[in-house]
Parts: C-alpha cells; structure tokens; sequence
C-alpha cells in the first residue's frame, strides 16, 4: 500500500517566535506611550516629553533583552543538564531505560507487546532522542537560543516603543496626550489582530484584549501626571 503524504502548518511551532515578536511589540508600544502620556499631562515641555519616551524605550529594550536572555539562557542550561542525564543513564543501565520507554507508550495506549515493540524500534534508530521526546517533552535541542531571543526582544520593544515617539514629536504640544493615546491603541489593534491571525485564534478578541489593558495603563499614567503636575504647579 502507497501512502501519499499531504503538507500541514500547524500553529503550534509559530508559539516561541511569535510570543517574543508580540510581548516586546506590546510592552514597547504600552510603556513608552503610558510614559509619554504621563509626562505630557503633567505638564512638561515637547523635549522633556521626548527625553522621557526615549529614555523609556533605551531602558525597555535592554530590559527585555536581559530578560529574555536569562529566561532563555536558564530553559537552556535545564535541557543540557537533563539530556547530559539521560544520556549517562542510557549507557549504565539501557535494559531499564528501555522498560521505562515501553511503560510510557503502555501509559499512552498501546498494548505491551506493540509498546515493545515501538521502544525497541525508536531505540535502535536514535534511543536518546526518543528518550528526550517522550520522557522529557524535549522536542528540539536547538530551541532555546539566548542571544536570538534577547535581540528579537529588544527589536521588538523598540520599533512599538517608536510609534508614540514619532507622534509625540510630530503633534502639537497641546495634543500630544490625544493623538498618541489614539495612535497607541489603533496600533495595539493591529499587533493584536496580527498576532491573533499569526496564531489562529480570533482577531476581534485579540485586538481586543491589548487595547484595552493599553487604555488601562495610559489612563493611570495620565492620572498620575495630573495629580502631580496640579501639585508641583
């Protein structure tokens, strides 16, 4: 019998890429307009405005970065250390790591015999990598890369973060509040019905969802200024 093999694009491999892209979009666009809507209501100037924004997204960038390498850098040593485990326990003591595989495909369904039969198989072909696979959950070895996440991060933080920047020094100074919260939310709609296409989940409820977390926290800004530039007034 021909089995003829048909191409599928699942959206689960699009997770690592797409929730870095979108997070440091996010927050950039978030922070550094909720930034610059503060300092503009509470009544600075167009360069300290800028000054604050930009200061704001040179700090944010890094941050990511710095926490998107840690994070990824520690899933990284977790995965060296245990595949470094499996390994020496695969070579001490292989009968009983071969147990352990076939009690697995038991506790997935098969009968113990099939199950057997499959460990032995994956066994001969690559036995650490289907140890990594389904003992572990450990599907790609290559997966965590610090530096690329922390650049993507960084990247991603700064090209939302120069959104309310551009329009805080192209507005005038008495509508600079306005038309960057405007500009912000307009722009998170878009992240957020890109990212929701990206990933197959529903547009209106993805834009959704960051627009109004985003309208929380520029109006907290906004508050903020308000109080303490009515009171250093």
């Amino acid at each position: 019998m021909t089995y003829s093999a048909h191409p599928e694009s699942h959206l689960v491999h699009r997770i690592g890429w797409l929730r870095a892209a979108v997070l440091g979009a996010n927050d950039g666009l978030v922070s550094t307009a909720s930034l610059v809507v503060g300092v503009a209501a509470a009544g600075s100037g167009r360069p300290e405005v800028l000054i604050a924004g930009l200061a704001g997204l040179v700090a944010g960038a890094m941050s990511m970065a710095a926490g998107e390498y840690v994070s990824v850098s520690s899933q990284s040593d977790t995965e060296n250390a245990d595949i470094a485990r499996e390994r020496a326990e695969l070579e001490a003591a292989p009968e009983a790591e071969l147990d352990e595989l076939t009690q697995i495909y038991v506790q997935r369904g098969l009968d113990p015999g099939l199950a057997r039969q499959v460990a032995v198989q994956l066994t001969e072909k690559d036995a650490l990598a289907a140890h990594l696979r389904d003992e572990l959950g450990i599907q790609d070895t290559a997966s965590a890369r610090p530096v690329q996440a922390a650049l993507v991060s960084a990247a991603t933080f700064a090209a939302g973060a120069v959104v309310p920047l551009i329009v805080a020094a192209l507005a005038g100074q008495a509508q600079i509040v306005l038309f960057v919260a405007l500009t912000t939310l307009l722009a998170l709609a878009v992240l957020g019905g890109l990212g929701a296409v990206v990933g197959g989940a529903g547009v209106l409820r993805g834009a959704g969802r960051v627009m109004f977390w985003g309208a929380l926290a520029m109006a907290a800004t906004a508050g903020v200024g308000m109080i303490f530039g009515v009171g250093l007034g």
